[in-house]
């Protein structure tokens, strides 16, 4: 177990010396054999690779990237299906006319300055089932969240339109202790500030080509491994750093970068007068942490299930879908049996569809299942 000389931080803990330390460095890349390149700090990867290596192989390669190396990994063609992307994008964009006008927060950027749609995992998924089958049946979604938080990890999205000039973001650290004020950060011991890290990771799928102009995401590699992150890097002295020292590489429509949540990082600027950027924001979520969206994954599970039967490999899909953690649940409906935890709502998803379950059968269930949860 890791133990901190301090543990309590303050809002004035971590100097500027100590992150230069940290990220005035270069990768090797021979400490990362199945990426391609490296490119300003940033391990890249080819979908291709993430189809074809050795799952646990790449896994290792990919938490090594995350935890001690410098936090960013992207994978040039992740997204293999390109028409099922641009039916995803069609089904965003619908979303984003449909809900104009009824939103207004935006994380570290001004209301109004993007289009947002929340909680867009499972609106996709309502809205068409097949296409959300389809386009999270891919190992470089997959691997990269099972790599840093393993089975069971929790899959939520925010759709993320960032229109003509619309500007950068305040670069920042992510949730959990990332969308607190320095002030509150500083009442949690120092083994949280670096437990908060383990517990999301961080990842964009491109759904359109996103040249440097359009401002695509600005990085700060090596930057997570700083532990007084949390409450230093909203300091000006910090951020005229990031601004000077910042990574950016343009993407493609169906690249995918993922990263820890700790690596100090911000959207661009879109300085084009023409050009929407649009990105699928993935935050993946620990089955031991809480996420960041409540999601309704039973109705979820309902629209995917028709799709899925007779699907020779689901696992994917159930995992960016489904429950994939048993608790927490009421014991007193709901005990283990046969084991120490009850069957999770993945578990029983993937039994179902072996057994090649009825949608009405696996729907009344589910429902059951559900109600054994509840207090």
């Amino acid at each position: 177990m890791r133990t901190h000389p301090n543990v309590w931080l303050s809002d004035t803990s971590g100097t500027l010396d100590a992150l230069k330390a940290l990220v005035e460095r270069d990768t090797d890349k021979a400490s990362y054999p199945l990426a391609s390149a490296i490119e300003q700090n940033t391990v890249l990867y080819t979908g291709d690779t993430l189809r074809s290596a050795d799952p646990l192989e790449l896994m290792t390669e990919l938490n090594r990237v995350f935890d001690t190396g410098p936090g960013i990994v992207a994978i040039k063609g992740a997204v293999s299906d390109l028409h099922a992307l641009d039916q995803a994008t069609q089904i965003f964009e619908a979303i984003i006319d449909a809900e104009k006008g009824t939103g207004g927060g935006d994380h570290f950027a001004k209301p109004g300055a993007n289009d947002r749609v929340w909680n867009a995992a499972q609106k996709h998924c309502l809205a068409n089932p097949a296409n959300f089958a389809a386009y999270m049946d891919t190992p470089a979604i997959d691997l990269p969240c099972r790599a840093w938080l393993g089975e069971g990890y929790q899959l939520t999205a925010q759709v993320n339109r960032v229109n003509p000039g619309g500007a950068a973001q305040t670069a920042h650290r992510d949730y959990h202790l990332g969308f607190m004020p320095p002030a509150r950060v500083a009442t949690y011991p120092a083994q949280v500030h670096a437990l908060s890290p383990l517990l999301t990771l961080q990842g964009a799928i491109a759904h359109c080509d996103m040249p440097l102009e359009t401002g695509p995401t600005l990085y700060l590699p090596y930057s997570h491994q700083m532990l007084e992150g949390y409450v230093a890097f909203q300091r000006d002295n910090f951020q005229r750093y990031f601004d000077e020292n910042r990574t950016q590489l343009p993407l493609q429509k169906g690249d995918a970068v993922f990263f820890n949540p700790a690596v100090m990082h911000g959207a661009g600027t879109n300085t084009t007068k023409d050009r929407y950027r649009l990105a699928n924001l993935l935050q993946i979520g620990s089955p031991f942490g809480r996420s960041i969206e409540a999601v309704d994954r039973t109705a979820m599970c309902r629209a995917l299930y028709p799709v899925l039967k007779g699907h020779k490999n689901p696992a994917r899909i159930i995992a960016a879908a489904a429950e994939g953690y048993a608790f927490p649940t009421n014991l007193d409906a709901d005990p283990p049996v046969g084991g120490l935890i009850p069957e999770s709502q993945a578990e029983f998803m993937a039994r179902a569809l072996a057994q090649a379950m009825e949608p009405a059968e696996f729907g009344a269930a589910l429902d059951a299942m559900s109600a054994r949860k509840r207090p």
